[in-house]
């Protein structure tokens, strides 16, 4: 299987991922883990990334794309894998896509998990870490210990002006993205609300594999 995974802050991409991964024994590449992984590295792009990443800003196309096809390449002919992070935009959509078929490697699909704006504020801005462990805690769904509850703190990220800024920029690049994965007849919109075992029977049915 080769599927993009898309979705809202919030909607529980890395949970899914996580069982994508030992569903289809298939490699999560994450871009923020790429990413971080060339910068701690040193390598000249990651580099020349790390400047981006430190002012908070989306490492442009001429550094992303080259970091991910050559991601891409490494894995072998015929390798499945989950693009999580990638694309972000229609020219990067293209880019992957004339790449994907110039090595008769085409998308399975382009899972979309859906949740309302207010849930993805609420799932994030709950979210609570013990900077001792590094635990995240949620203080709704998963509250800490109350022998850790006075010295858990939020994450400037978790806040809620912040998620409100990053689902901002989420619906501009999903307004390019979906279309284009739509015109292909990629895309497979998942419920992402609900417990994670919910989602992920949504998942195996929206890609046809509920009998495999």
């Amino acid at each position: 299987m080769r599927i993009i995974l898309a979705g809202p802050p919030g909607a529980g991409k890395g949970t899914q991922a996580a069982w994508l991964v030992r569903r289809f024994r298939i490699p999560h590449l994450s871009t923020g883990e790429l990413l971080r992984a060339a910068v701690e590295q040193g390598t000249a792009l990651g580099r020349r990334a790390g400047g981006f990443m430190k002012a908070g800003q989306l490492v442009p196309d001429p550094l992303m794309v080259p970091l991910v096809l050559e991601r891409l390449r490494e894995l072998g002919p015929n390798a499945g894998f989950i693009l999580d992070g990638f694309p972000r935009t229609r020219a990067q959509a293209e880019t992957l896509d004339t790449a994907l078929a110039e090595r008769r490697l085409p998308l399975d699909a382009a899972l979309l998990i859906e949740i309302p704006d207010q849930l993805s504020i609420e799932r994030i801005s709950g979210r609570r870490i013990d900077p001792a462990t590094g635990i995240i805690y949620h203080a709704q769904f998963n509250p800490p210990p109350s022998d850790l509850a006075a010295g858990v703190v939020q994450r400037q990220d978790d806040t809620v002006p912040a998620v409100t800024a990053r689902l901002a920029q989420y619906h501009a690049e999903e307004a390019f993205l979906v279309p284009f994965y739509e015109q292909l007849g990629l895309l497979r919109r998942v419920d992402g609300s609900g417990t994670p075992e919910e989602v992920s029977r949504r998942i195996t049915v929206a890609l046809g594999k509920a009998d495999a």
